[in-house]
């Protein structure tokens, strides 16, 4: 059986937007950590749009957050909005402000708990990241354990060089790289970018199903981050505790 994998760098435009959303929710939980938060962002061509909801004791610089990551020739277009009082009632009782489905899983084939094509897909990404730290992809494919194919794009990469720098990180029977050709422009110059879509790349990669909420930007009020990470815990637990290969724990 064929199980394929992705993963992202930090440049992909979408997990800019995604670490603009948890910096600015971080920022509020550093001055108050009881600061109710879910920040969406969009980005791209010299633009950051934000919006969202807060409710918290503490006031921060979106602008200044936003620029310190991307650099100081963006327009920021903020628009957050206290948390509206019927989503506040129902977690001011100690209860959930929405209801939702949260997935947790766990496999014993890997050290991390994660699918093995998931964490030779992420291993790759970072290792390769730290040569180049730039926009970029990287996907796995692996069939009964074997590495099949490992396809790669990174910007700023010579395709020979990245070539290299992939077959001495990871044995696969074939190589793709750039295969649209090597490419300079990338990140906010090349695409939008959008919070919370990179979700199959947050969580476990295409083998393990998904309840569908994203993390970033959300407190520990939200239960589609809080429920999901709990879920995860129990299916971790499960493994480590009554000797399971897989948990999957809803």
């Amino acid at each position: 059986m064929k199980k394929t994998a992705e993963f992202v760098s930090p440049k992909h435009p979408d997990k800019i937007c995604d670490n603009i959303a948890d910096t600015i929710l971080d920022a509020y939980l550093d001055g108050d950590k009881e600061s109710r938060v879910a920040i969406e962002v969009m980005g791209g061509h010299n633009l950051i749009t934000v919006n969202g909801e807060v409710t918290s004791k503490t006031r921060i610089d979106i602008e200044k957050i936003i620029k310190n990551i991307v650099g100081p020739d963006y327009k920021i277009i903020s628009n957050v909005a206290a948390q509206s009082s019927e989503i506040a009632q129902g977690v001011d009782t100690g209860g959930a402000g929405d209801q939702g489905i949260m997935k947790g899983y766990a496999t014993a084939e890997t050290q991390n708990l994660m699918p093995l094509e998931y964490e030779l897909a992420r291993n790759l990404c970072m290792k390769i990241f730290e040569v180049y730290p730039n926009d970029g992809k990287t996907q796995v494919t692996i069939e009964d354990g074997e590495v099949k194919s490992v396809v790669t794009s990174f910007q700023n990469s010579k395709t020979s060089e990245l070539l290299e720098l992939v077959k001495s990180i990871i044995k696969s029977d074939e190589y793709f790289i750039n295969q649209s050709g090597e490419w300079s422009q990338g990140g906010f110059d090349a695409d939008t970018g959008l919070s919370g879509r990179k979700l199959i790349v947050d969580n476990y990669g295409p083998e393990a199903t998904i309840g569908g909420g994203s993390f970033s930007g959300k407190d520990y009020t939200k239960v589609d981050r809080s429920g999901a990470y709990m879920a995860r815990k129990i299916a971790v637990d499960y493994i480590k505790n009554m000797v399971l290969k897989k948990c999957k724990q809803n």
